[in-house]
């Protein structure tokens, strides 16, 4: 092996071979040195913040319900989280929307997020192409000075979206229904 092949994997302590030595077992300050590194077979300068360890994890045990229940919070939060008077909602959306240009970007990028949990839900291609063509809209409208955040406030795409992947994931069963559809039939 020459040093740019075992660059950062080269115990700090010092070099040797890996799995011999004084250095397996505990080294005494709450390390473990394993047979191909410190606990989970990495050295502590390949990941320092555990990032790789975190990041998938994190997204693979989060069923449709969880991420489902996320993104309703979500949509409310940009769409129709504070209530105005004459019984308007509004959110987050039409209110970051009223920086110029930079506004609208921010809430966009944040729109995107649906879509992109809506891609991998598994949800088909067509409707992933009209959630973001709703995103598209609203960012598009939205950068117009005045009109751009009247529309913000009314055409509410995030809430839009969310249905969309919820009606897609309930008639693909991969999500219970949230309304269970009844006839009422009134007997006298």
């Amino acid at each position: 092996m020459t040093s740019s092949q075992t660059a950062g994997r080269v115990p700090p302590f010092g070099t040797g071979s890996f799995g011999q030595g004084p250095f397996q077992g505990s080294s005494g300050n709450g390390a473990e040195f394993k047979a191909g590194g410190f606990k989970d077979g990495r050295f502590p300068q390949d990941d320092p913040f555990s990032l790789r360890a975190r990041g998938p994890k994190a997204l693979e045990g989060s069923s449709p319900e969880q991420v489902m229940a996320r993104l309703d919070l979500l949509a409310h939060l940009l769409d129709t989280a504070i209530l105005l008077p004459g019984n308007r909602r509004i959110g987050l959306d039409a209110i970051v929307g009223l920086i110029p240009v930079i506004g609208d970007a921010i809430t966009t990028a944040i729109s995107s997020y649906i879509v992109w949990e809506a891609k991998r839900l598994g949800a088909p291609r067509w409707l992933l192409a009209r959630m973001a063509a709703n995103v598209a809209i609203d960012g598009v409208v939205g950068v117009v000075p005045i009109v751009g955040d009247l529309f913000d406030a009314a055409f509410k795409a995030n809430r839009r979206n969310v249905a969309l992947l919820r009606r897609h994931l309930e008639r693909s069963d991969a999500l219970k229904p949230s309304v269970i559809d009844v006839t009422a039939t009134r007997i006298d």
